[in-house]
């Protein structure tokens, strides 16, 4: 079943709000836990969790940003 464009809508703000924050946190907690790696592995690390997290939502968020499409009919 596909979603309607105001519950993509919806759930890119959700998810953006409350999803985003959450698994920063999530993954400084992580990153504190198993120690300090050298500089350049940690930013490695930190710019793949920052791809990685999208990756799931790429159709929520996929023309968000867009005129509504159904308004006109």
């Amino acid at each position: 079943m596909a979603l309607s464009y105001k519950r993509r809508r919806w759930f890119s703000v959700l998810i953006l709000l409350v999803g985003l924050p959450l698994y920063i946190v999530l993954s400084i907690s992580i990153m504190n836990w198993l120690g300090r790696p050298p500089l350049l592995l940690e930013l490695g690390i930190y710019v793949a969790l920052g791809l990685l997290w999208a990756l799931p939502f790429k159709y929520v968020f996929r023309g968000v940003g867009q005129a509504d499409p159904d308004e006109g009919k």
